[in-house]
């Protein structure tokens, strides 16, 4: 069975079929999701399908692209979906200099802001960085005490050893199946086996030999498949042990 780390299936995206689409989850042999958050509203729809679906848990948090989103209080308001019982982390949050350079101050306050939040409810949490790596290192370095995840990794392996060295897990997305994929697939067989997870980043990366369509959680497989060829060990082994990271990880027995 498999484990989907990061699937967006509060997402807009899956509107018109999203009962569907999870109700055939377990014949595609996905047994567990994590949906995490891109803002508040985002986090209470998540909270509410992982209500009603016993294998979807969430994380609510901030992205640092959907700073359209903050207000005064917003903290407070995470703080509280974070004491759901089926919420396992807060995310996702990070910085993204792609989209919103222009807001790094306020991209910094907010990562800090939930970081402590991590720190102070003894949660982990799920980090998106995109062409901010210094400074998104430079910021976890400074809660040594929390316990994270670098969702959708595709950097080199200096960074890889860095985010390693301070305890953390990794993980990969459809990046991983590329054909013009070299970081991930370099990076992907030397991560130690106890600190590596998977996933879609559904609706979005979908993985050869899907990739260009909507992704969703039943594509998982193929990065298992992948990361488990370049590992030298069959699909159902790298499975098991994502499988047992990921609820390591979010503290799901």
């Amino acid at each position: 069975m498999l484990f989907d780390t990061h699937a967006h299936f509060d997402d807009h995206a899956f509107d018109s079929d999203r009962d569907e689409v999870l109700g055939a989850m377990r014949e595609a042999g996905v047994s567990l999701i994590v949906d995490p958050a891109s803002h508040v509203e985002s986090a209470r729809s998540a909270r509410d399908i992982a209500e009603k679906y016993d294998f979807v848990y969430y994380a609510a948090g901030l992205h640092p692209n959907e700073l359209d989103s903050y207000y005064d209080g917003y903290l407070d308001d995470v703080r509280g979906l974070c004491r759901h019982p089926k919420c396992v982390a807060v995310g996702e949050i990070g910085l993204d200099y792609h989209y919103s350079y222009d807001e790094k101050e306020l991209q910094h306050k907010v990562f800090r802001e939930q970081m402590a939040l991590a720190r102070e409810i003894g949660k982990p949490v799920i980090v998106h960085d995109r062409e901010a790596t210094q400074d998104v290192l430079g910021i976890i370095t400074e809660y040594p005490d929390v316990r994270g995840v670098m969702h959708c990794f595709s950097g080199s392996w200096e960074t890889a050893k860095t985010i390693l060295d301070l305890g953390w897990s990794i993980s990969f997305t459809g990046v991983v199946t590329f054909k013009n994929a070299r970081r991930a697939v370099e990076v992907a067989p030397k991560i130690p086996l106890d600190r590596i997870m998977i996933e879609t980043d559904s609706p979005y990366m979908a993985p050869e030999p899907v990739r260009g369509t909507r992704n969703d959680s039943r594509n998982v497989r193929y990065i298992c498949r992948k990361i488990a060829s370049l590992r030298g060990m069959s699909e159902e082994e790298f499975a098991a042990v994502t499988m047992e990271n990921g609820k390591r990880f979010f503290g799901i027995k």
